[in-house]
């Protein structure tokens, strides 16, 4: 069920993209992706969405490559990032869940 409500949520989370893509403008890592995916149908959307979730969540690692740009990141718009943390706490919770689920069978 988490699952389906995570991928539903990645779904309406493409409808912003092009506000998220006009925000990285200057993120090479995020520019590029946005060219490969970005017209790939529903599917590559939602790609696009986990990649860009996971850039602006964590984005130290693509700071220090030079593949993100420390002022797009600081001037992501609010409502977005707090849209992204929320999809980053669901699919965590899927995670744990799913790890959980697995030592309980194994266990049991």
């Amino acid at each position: 069920m988490l699952i389906v409500l995570t991928f539903a949520y990645s779904i309406y989370l493409s409808f912003h993209l092009d506000l998220m893509l006009d925000s990285l403008k200057n993120c090479r890592h995020i520019v590029i992706w946005g060219k490969g995916l970005r017209n790939q149908g529903w599917m590559g959307r939602v790609l696009l969405v986990a990649k860009i979730a996971g850039m602006v969540m964590w984005p130290g690692p693509g700071i220090r490559t030079g593949q993100m740009d420390p002022v797009d990141i600081k001037n992501f718009p609010p409502h977005l990032k707090r849209l992204l943390k929320i999809k980053i706490i669901i699919s965590a919770i899927i995670v744990i869940w799913g790890a959980l689920a697995f030592a309980l069978v194994k266990l049991g």
